[in-house]
């Protein structure tokens, strides 16, 4: 069996990074782990997709309309983009956060400011975590990513992988004390016990 995981977002909050630390944990528990980036206009500020598979045999990455098994949101707009990529009866792990494009910011284009409430409508499994809050009380909005992977952790039941471990040896030194809060935080937001 595989599990097909799309994790979105806008340039900039460490997308990558997240799916590369899901990668490596993965791979320690024994999964074949198949990856890909897609950039859109990432170093302004735009959608930033990557595509995860891991299972026993993984053949390539790559993610359809109707597949994912779960999508990783980063911000809300980018879990409405995603949504068609979602498998019946898939799950979401998003921010509440809300980041204006250049069209919003303008005045040509309105947020949906209602998106959670419309994806909670459409989907069953919707797990909204408050990751760039809870990032900004622990001293770093930045660390918002690792705060989303410890809840998409939790939600998977990932366990048998030093995941805080994981995460000191793949942020800069200067961050690990917060990165490994925000995961700890983020975990603890799915599996308060």
């Amino acid at each position: 069996m595989t599990t097909s995981i799309l994790l979105t977002g806008v340039g900039g909050q460490g997308t990558i990074l997240t799916t590369k630390i899901l990668s490596e944990g993965l791979v320690s528990l024994g999964y074949d782990v198949k990856m890909s980036e897609i950039h859109g206009m990432s170093q302004r500020g735009g959608t930033v997709n990557t595509q995860l598979k891991f299972g026993d045999k993984v053949y390539a990455p790559n993610i359809g309309r109707g597949e994912a098994d779960i999508i990783v949101a980063f911000e809300k707009v980018e879990a409405l983009r995603a949504l068609p990529y979602l498998r019946k009866g898939g799950k979401i792990v998003m921010d509440e956060r809300e980041i204006y494009s250049m069209p919003v910011l303008i005045g040509q284009q309105e947020y949906p400011h209602e998106a959670d409430k419309v994806l909670k409508e459409t989907v069953k499994d919707v797990v909204i975590v408050p990751a760039s809050k809870i990032a900004e009380e622990l001293g770093s909005v930045r660390s918002q990513n690792i705060c989303l992977l410890g809840a998409l952790i939790a939600a998977l039941n990932l366990e048998g992988v030093d995941w805080e471990k994981l995460v000191a040896s793949s942020v800069p030194p200067k961050t690990i004390d917060v990165n490994v809060a925000a995961f700890k935080a983020g975990y603890k937001a799915v599996k308060p016990n």
